[in-house]
């Protein structure tokens, strides 16, 4: 069974205890025998040269090298302890005022926090401000001036399908580890950590899916596009259970909070705020398989189509529908609106809906949804609440 794993902080375990679960190392030094009298050894091959077309490498040449030598400086491993025990998860460098971001889960129930530097230096932390509904966190670091290396903020917008990316953190306490991959996907979503009044978990979105291997420990660290810009915090990984019944490690299936949101979330937390989010009040299907499209009697299998409104929520009070006739899939109901758009742009599933609600809007915002109900596509009206 696959699932997903919230890169929960880990305890760093004893040396002993690594080694079993880690291959034995052995020494990659081969012993060549020893010449015999009146008989010449065999000659080493010789070393490839600029001469022979392979140009020696450089900072300036390899950009990777040059990439980590100018961001790890900035980017941190954060010891965190609890009432239930210890834990590691990475941050990253905001500002000179000594803003680290992280995430939430990282500091979660943190009774104290230490930040380590990558040339040794240690501190202690303190949480400044939290977002449950996007995992985000921020906590100021009593460091010196020459300790704190701000990292550059790209623009997740910008990230597309098949760039490559890189992640600098401490997985399972392996401080300022980088690791490479591409981004697999745009506009995931996943559960938050802010229950709506009836229990249910919001859902946070415009993660970026990526295959750089991320482990326990990357949690808050960076995701980098080439030029050392950070495109996104990463959060989770997916995992698979084992024979043993224990959870797997990397599969190539990682997520990261777009730094786009980010930029709106954490100056409000710096500031001693809560970020609000905007808020439709409607729960709905993930995406439209074709079975599901038969059995609602859909003409496509695309958009947000409506399982439940919110009584008294925006959309509510806007008159959108959830489904309300059964059908032959139990516990799917037809008769709903298909948000097929918002403000002109297309939805294709659930995520593209929260992705532009999330980066371009506000509580109190008015939004035009395109929405098609039955066979008649009607544009409707909305002003956005705050998720309550």
């Amino acid at each position: 069974m696959k699932k997903y794993r919230l890169l929960i902080p880990v305890l760093l375990l004893a040396a002993a205890s690594i080694a079993c679960n880690s291959q034995v190392l052995t020494s990659s030094i081969a012993r060549s025998p020893t010449p015999q009298v009146g008989q010449p050894a065999a000659s080493a091959p010789a070393a490839p040269s600029a001469a022979a077309g392979l140009p020696l490498l450089t900072d300036s040449s390899e950009p990777l090298v040059a990439l980590y030598d100018r961001v790890s400086p900035g980017v941190v491993a954060i010891q965190v302890t609890t009432d239930s025990g210890s834990g590691l998860g990475s941050g990253f460098v905001y500002d000179t005022e000594g803003h680290i971001i992280t995430n939430y889960h990282v500091v979660d129930g943190a009774t104290s926090l230490e930040v380590d530097f990558p040339s040794g230096f240690k501190t202690t932390g303190k949480v400044v401000g939290v977002d449950t509904d996007s995992d985000i966190a921020v906590i100021r670091a009593d460091a010196p001036a020459d300790q704190l290396h701000p990292v550059t903020l790209g623009d997740s917008d910008s990230v597309h399908v098949g760039q490559s990316v890189v992640a600098i953190g401490n997985p399972f306490g392996l401080n300022s580890t980088m690791t490479l991959g591409i981004v697999s996907a745009l506009g995931r979503t996943l559960d938050s950590a802010h229950a709506a009044p009836d229990g249910q978990l919001y859902t946070a979105g415009d993660l970026i899916q990526t295959d750089a291997a991320i482990n326990p420990g990357n949690s808050g660290g960076p995701l980098l596009n080439l030029r050392g810009e950070v495109v996104g915090i990463n959060r989770a990984i997916r995992t698979s259970s084992t024979a043993n019944g224990a959870d797997s490690g990397n599969i190539g299936i990682g997520f990261a909070i777009s730094i786009n949101i980010v930029k709106r979330v954490v100056p409000v937390l710096i500031a001693g705020n809560a970020y609000d989010y905007p808020y439709l009040g409607v729960s709905s299907l993930p995406e439209i398989s074709l079975a599901d499209q038969t059995a609602l009697g859909l003409d496509r299998s695309v958009g947000a189509y409506l399982v439940e409104i919110a009584a008294g929520g925006p959309a509510d009070k806007a008159g959108l529908r959830a489904g309300t006739i059964p059908t032959s899939i139990q516990g799917l109901y037809k008769g709903g609106d298909l948000i097929i758009a918002i403000q002109g742009q297309p939805v294709l599933t659930f995520g593209d809906l929260l992705k532009y609600l999330i980066n371009h809007t506000s509580p109190g915002d008015t939004v035009t949804l395109t929405v098609l109900r039955g066979q008649e596509e009607k544009e409707i009206a909305l002003t956005l609440g705050s998720r309550p």
